[in-house]
């Protein structure tokens, strides 16, 4: 190849150069555009890193315009209405159409292989419950006996998406659409800015192990600034968060061109360079100090309730933080439980794709282990992981959730086609980047109406399921209501597939399960040091 361009490049140019001295100088525009192309050709014989441009001078440079236009192709052109991933065209449609206020319904039937192995379904009444005679606004109270301002919460909240991670506008029309909704806005970890309290949307402030708008100069937690901002009035709960489900121990990731001056101010940090928080917390470092830390921020706070997130990895880690709460007599007021499936703006494919507990495994272990200690009724559970519809939303209600976390969802309200370039800062839609000729796109005014429609009605569609199970209230939707295929011939339920224990009933030693024995023999409260003691 590189031969022939030699020859076929000195042809064109000696060709289209006689033209033009010969018959006429219109043809100096062709000889330009093969002069320009003939040197991009030798540039690529002579460099070194790119081995297919190196043998095909200028058609390998074609390479990287169907690198970046595959994902476009396939998502429009290729792909069925099932397909897609992380979310399918069904799923996003169904989100679009909600966030619009258009027709959300589809036709001719399902297009999913309902005797697949793994499809879910929720069992129905003959003795349905009629819509309007039901909550339309399902919430649930969140606040322990420790806990002085407790949070009537909507049962669908805005999961932790970061200003820096998401742009201004993008931030405003969240807040904006929590604040028309009534519902809830998790900051991030990435700290409190101007553009989450212009709107007067409740938030869910989180701190992060970076413990940015919270910090010193060093890095560490500065308590009389922590004290000042969470008594702000838009601030209605706290979330210390351990571990994310899309990259559990790794620490969120700010790329350099991201953090702007005003991210930087925001965050206590230095501008323009990469921000990489800790994989751990430096303000404890046992079981027993975290519910010290839990403690201190409720007294810190005014009596805000407290809360952690975390993606399950070691079962031992969290049954020792259950013995820290139990011994201490201290309780969290919630814990949000994220699942290996959740998303994130930039993570290694190691973690993301194979890293931490899915959410449905996850939030399983997490109940059964605070109802068996007997704990339960201290803590809400709010589940986290690729929730996007009324049935994910029901299904988490029927493992213990007692409320439900949407990110990517709420994006794609926004506007958000999933291009997947949400750590390159060209995001098209003016979501994930900071360059303002790509935010202007985002109109605050608009995207915060489609944030509170899609939350309208999803809570309505999920009222409606609960409806047509017969039921009137969350608190009545078991495992049992769920059901999942195992087999062409053979489904099961939830509560077949995970079973739930009795209140209490792994307080006795002789009693805990044998599944959970060896965890519970490896839970230290003393140290996060994982033993791995052997069952005799």
């Amino acid at each position: 190849m590189r031969i022939k361009f030699v020859i076929i490049s000195f042809i064109l140019l000696v060709g289209t150069l006689a033209l033009s001295m010969y018959l006429s100088l219109n043809w100096l525009v062709l000889f330009g555009v093969v002069l320009i192309l003939t040197i991009m050709g030798y540039v690529d014989m002579i460099q070194t890193k790119h081995s297919i441009r190196r043998i095909y001078p200028l058609v390998g440079r074609l390479r990287y315009v169907m690198e970046e236009l595959r994902p476009k192709m396939y998502q429009y052109f290729i792909e069925s209405d099932i397909d897609g991933r992380p979310f399918n065209r069904l799923d996003r449609s169904s989100v679009y159409q909600r966030a619009k206020n258009v027709r959300d319904t589809i036709p001719f039937g399902t297009q999913l292989d309902l005797y697949a192995e793994g499809y879910e379904w929720m069992c129905h009444s003959v003795a349905p419950k009629a819509f309007d005679k039901l909550d339309h606004d399902p919430r649930v109270l969140i606040g322990n006996k420790d806990c002085k301002q407790p949070y009537s919460a909507s049962i669908l909240n805005i999961s932790a998406m970061s200003f820096g991670s998401l742009s201004a506008n993008a931030v405003e029309a969240l807040n904006g659409g929590a604040a028309l909704g009534n519902f809830a806005h998790n900051t991030g970890e990435g700290g409190l800015s101007d553009y989450h309290l212009k709107h007067g949307g409740d938030l869910i402030w989180q701190i992060g192990t970076g413990y940015f708008g919270c910090r010193d100069e060093d890095g560490n937690f500065n308590p009389e600034l922590f004290a000042k901002k969470s008594k702000h009035e838009s601030v209605k709960m706290i979330e210390i968060k351990l571990s994310q489900g899309a990259k559990p121990g790794h620490g969120g990731i700010l790329p350099a061109s991201k953090n702007s001056e005003e991210i930087a101010r925001i965050r206590h940090v230095k501008p323009h360079t990469l921000v990489a928080s800790p994989p751990y917390h430096s303000a404890f470092d046992t079981p027993l100090e975290m519910i010290k830390f839990i403690k201190q921020l409720r007294e810190l706070s005014g009596g805000k309730p407290i809360g952690f997130k975390m993606c399950i990895g070691h079962k031992s880690e969290f049954i020792a933080i259950c013995k820290a709460m139990m011994h201490l007599n201290t309780y969290p007021d919630f814990i949000a439980i994220d699942g290996g499936e959740g998303g994130t703006g930039a993570a290694p494919p190691e973690f993301s794709n194979y890293v931490g507990a899915p959410l449905i495994d996850g939030l399983d272990f997490t109940h059964n282990i605070l109802n068996g200690l007997g704990i339960r009724e201290h803590v809400k559970l709010i589940a986290s992981g690729k929730v996007s519809s009324a049935f994910h939303v029901a299904r988490a209600m029927a493992l213990g959730a007692d409320a439900c976390y949407q990110a990517r969802a709420m994006m794609l309200a926004l506007g958000c086609i999933q291009a997947l370039i949400c750590n390159t800062n060209e995001c098209p839609t003016g979501i994930t980047t900071q360059k303002s000729e790509l935010t202007v796109g985002l109109v605050v005014k608009d995207k915060k109406v489609r944030v509170a429609e899609y939350h309208k009605k999803l809570l309505k569609n999920y009222v409606e399921l609960l409806g047509a199970s017969g039921l009137d209230e969350t608190k009545y939707l078991s495992r049992s209501h769920i059901y999942r295929r195992v087999s062409l011939n053979e489904m099961i339920t939830y509560e077949e597939l995970f079973p739930s224990f009795d209140y209490g009933s792994m307080l006795d030693e002789s009693d805990i399960p044998e599944k959970y024995k060896l965890d519970f023999a490896n839970a230290d409260m003393e140290s996060w040091g994982i033993k791995f003691h052997k069952l005799q």
